[in-house]
């Protein structure tokens, strides 16, 4: 397998800029996920990897060989489209031997490469059935059987999971990131699904129109999001935020919400003075008789184990993910605590979060 370097790499059509100026890189073995909105410029970077569209500015690597102007036949590199791309008239032998064929490997070569990958997609019973008839998951596996059978150095894939139902996707995200590591192979995945990023992926790239806004774990995404956008689109429900105006000094870890003092994970690194937005998830707010944050519950979301009560305060609405067995009414006040150390305070003019030993701003490649 192989590492991917993806350097300032732009790309525009016309006057319209899809991708601007993207920086990451996959480390041999790894499994990256680029998540984001439909439209954020997830699919065209893709695209620039695998050699289907040339950027128009910046570099691409493939294990340090500048690849940016070779075409997708000369990078070795497989991708697994969402719509399967499979031929209804070819059974699945034929479906997965087909990129060895083209590329007049031995017949004997074919005949065992083809029985060792579907083996190792468990649909080794299948081979003489068309793909037709299969299910949409048997589909999908024989689309990675394609890809997988040649062993190129890194496989691509562009929402595979998009066309099943919500059952088989959760199945098959197992099972993709099961083959990732039983493979050893260097995996590039896009979705708008942040469910199937944070099951999945050893690291995240967040896209927002055409630009990268975090890149960073799973749980340090969720925990320590840079942006007001970050932690909007990741959690479900996402991150809830209360209006503060406040000065803040260099040092200061306590704010104070319309008159209440909230302490901070850590101190911050530079004065600011204006509108922010304090940020905390649902499950880091209880419910405490004597604190002095007070809020009116308007709901209540009932989600088996827990649910979701949204109360309204002077300074916004917040939720809380509480046990199901507490009981809630709507339209009574009560007192909300929130986790200190599961804080984030963000500029609420341009929603990136204030620099702070936790926080330093922009992302990481």
């Amino acid at each position: 397998m192989a590492e991917i370097k993806v350097e300032t790499v732009a790309k525009t059509f016309g006057t319209f800029a899809a991708v601007e100026g993207v920086d990451f890189t996959v480390e041999h073995g790894s499994f990256l996920v680029i998540l984001g909105p439909s439209g954020c410029g997830k699919t065209t970077t893709l695209r620039m990897i695998a050699g289907l569209e040339l950027p128009s500015a910046g570099r691409i690597l493939l294990d340090g060989e500048d690849v940016t102007a070779l075409p997708a036949s000369a990078r070795d590199i497989a991708f697994v489209f969402q719509l399967f791309a499979l031929y209804p008239h070819m059974n699945v032998r034929q479906n997965i031997g087909f990129p060895l064929r083209c590329q007049n490997y031995p017949r004997a070569e074919i005949r065992r490469s083809v029985e060792e990958t579907a083996r190792l997609l468990r649909i080794d019973h299948l081979l003489e059935r068309r793909v037709g008839g299969l299910s949409g998951g048997d589909r999908q596996r024989v689309a990675l059987g394609r890809a997988i059978v040649r062993r190129p150095k890194a496989f691509l894939m562009d929402e595979p999971l998009g066309a099943l139902d919500s059952e088989f996707r959760r199945l098959m995200c197992a099972e993709l990131r099961e083959l990732h590591d039983r493979i050893d192979a260097t995996t590039v995945y896009i979705t708008h699904d942040q469910l199937e990023a944070m099951a999945m992926a050893d690291r995240i790239v967040i896209m927002n129109q055409g630009r990268v806004e975090q890149i960073g774990a799973p749980q340090e995404i969720y925990d320590r999001p840079n942006s007001m956008f970050v932690a909007d689109f990741i959690g479900a429900p996402p991150m809830s935020f209360l209006d503060v105006q406040t000065s803040l000094r260099r040092g200061d870890r306590r704010i104070r919400i319309d008159g209440v003092v909230v302490e901070m994970p850590e101190v911050f690194e530079d004065r600011a003075e204006g509108q922010f937005a304090l940020g905390v998830r649902p499950e880091n707010v209880s419910f405490a008789d004597a604190s002095p944050l007070r809020g009116r519950v308007i709901g209540a979301e009932y989600l088996g184990t827990t649910q979701i009560v949204t109360v309204t305060t002077a300074n916004g609405q917040i939720k809380a993910r509480l046990p199901s067995a507490k009981p809630v009414q709507v339209g009574e006040t009560v007192g909300l605590e929130l986790r200190p150390d599961r804080l984030s305070l963000f500029d609420a003019v341009n929603g990136q979060a204030l620099p702070s030993a936790l926080h330093t701003g922009g992302y990481r490649g």
